[in-house]
C-alpha cells in the first residue's frame, strides 16, 4: 500500500476545518466531510488520482454531519459501499426517523440537566435538517470487523458508536483525539450513559492496539496518539477537579449550573455540549462514589458532594 491523501473541506464546525481521507489503493474514502464541501471533495478526490468511479468503499467515523454529511451523495455517485458501526448507523441511514427521535431526546436531556427553558428552546430550533436521505443502506459493523484489509476498532464516547479505523498505512482517529480541542463528550451523543467512563475506556483500547503510533484526526493534521491519550487524560482529572469544587461550593448543582461556571456563558451548539459536558464529569464523579447523583421525579438531577475528591484519583472505570 502505497500510503494516503488527506483532503481538508469545510469550516463550520466548532473543531475546524475537516479531515477526510483517501487510500486510493484500497478503493476506500474515510469521513468524506460535511454537506456543503462537494466541490472540495470532488477537486480533492481528482488530485488524490482516485476517480470517483473506483471508489469501494465510503467508511464513516461517526454520526455528526461534518463527517457523515456528504457520505451517502459520495457512495451513490461512486456505487460504493458505506460502513459504519451499527450503533451510529440508524442516525445516517434512517436519518428523518432518526432525527425526530434525537431531537426529543436531546430535548428531554437538556431538560434533566437544568437548561432554562429560553436556551433549550434555542439549542432545539437552531438544529436545522442536513441534507441527507431520509433512508440509505448502510452496511452495519462491529469491533473488529475488516473493510478492503482496514480494521474498525469501536472507540465510543464522542458519540455510541465512534469507530477508529487501524490500517498499515495509518490509524485514523475521527473524533477521538484532536491536535488542538478537546472532543467533546457528553452533549455531542445524549444517549450514552456515563459517556466519560466510556469515552476513557475507548483510549485504553486504541492506546493498546496502536502504542507508539501516529494518528490522523477528522480535524487537523497528524498527532502522536500516546502523548494525546495522556494529555486529554490530564485534561478530564482537571476539568473534575472543577467540577467537584464548583459542587461543593453550590450545594446540589445542576450540570446547567456547573457549566455555567466552567464556560460561562454558552449559546448555539455549545449551550448543548456544555452542560453535557459537565454532566458527564459529575456522572463518572458519582461512579466513583465522592459525589450524589439526586434524581426526582419531574425535577432536574443534582449533585451533592458525599466524600473528599482524593488526591491522585483516576477516573477511567
Amino acid at each position: 500500500m502505497s500510503g494516503f491523501d488527506r483532503i481538508a473541506v469545510g469550516t463550520g464546525s466548532p473543531e475546524g476545518v475537516n479531515s477526510v481521507y483517501v487510500l486510493a489503493d484500497r478503493g476506500v474514502v474515510i469521513d468524506p466531510g460535511p454537506p456543503t464541501a462537494w466541490t472540495a471533495l470532488r477537486s480533492g478526490l481528482e488530485r488524490s488520482g482516485l476517480h470517483i468511479n473506483e471508489i469501494e468503499h465510503v467508511i464513516v467515523t461517526h454520526w455528526h454531519a461534518d463527517h457523515a454529511g456528504l457520505a451517502c451523495r459520495l457512495a451513490s455517485a461512486a456505487d460504493a459501499t458505506l460502513h459504519m458501526h451499527e450503533a451510529d448507523a440508524p442516525l445516517v441511514g434512517t436519518y428523518a426517523e432518526s432525527r425526530v427521535e434525537r431531537i426529543e431526546r436531546d430535548r428531554s436531556t437538556l431538560e434533566r440537566w437544568g437548561v432554562p427553558t429560553a436556551v433549550r428552546d434555542a439549542v432545539i430550533n437552531g438544529d436545522t435538517p442536513s441534507p441527507l436521505p431520509d433512508t440509505y443502506p448502510i452496511d452495519g459493523h462491529h469491533d473488529g470487523d475488516t473493510v478492503a484489509g482496514l480494521e474498525l476498532i469501536h472507540t465510543p464516547g464522542h458519540t455510541a458508536g465512534h469507530t477508529s479505523i487501524v490500517a498499515a498505512e495509518a490509524v485514523f482517529l475521527g473524533d477521538l483525539l484532536l491536535p488542538t480541542y478537546t472532543p467533546n463528550v457528553g452533549g455531542s451523543d445524549t444517549r450514552l450513559d456515563d459517556p466519560l467512563g466510556v469515552y476513557l475506556q475507548s483510549l485504553d483500547r486504541l492506546s493498546d492496539r496502536a502504542a507508539g503510533r501516529s494518528g490522523e484526526p477528522g480535524h487537523g493534521t497528524t498527532l502522536p496518539i500516546n502523548e494525546a491519550v495522556e494529555t486529554v487524560r490530564a485534561h478530564h482529572r482537571e476539568r473534575a477537579k472543577r467540577a467537584y469544587k464548583i459542587v461543593a461550593e453550590r450545594s446540589n448543582a445542576t450540570p446547567w449550573t456547573v457549566a455555567t461556571e466552567l464556560f460561562g456563558h454558552m449559546a448555539g451548539v455549545h449551550a448543548k455540549f456544555g452542560p453535557g459536558e459537565a454532566a458527564a464529569h459529575l456522572d463518572r464523579l458519582a461512579e466513583i462514589g465522592v459525589v450524589d447523583r439526586i434524581e426526582t421525579a419531574g425535577e432536574p438531577v443534582r449533585y451533592a458532594i458525599s466524600s473528599p475528591f482524593p488526591s491522585g484519583t483516576n477516573l477511567t472505570p
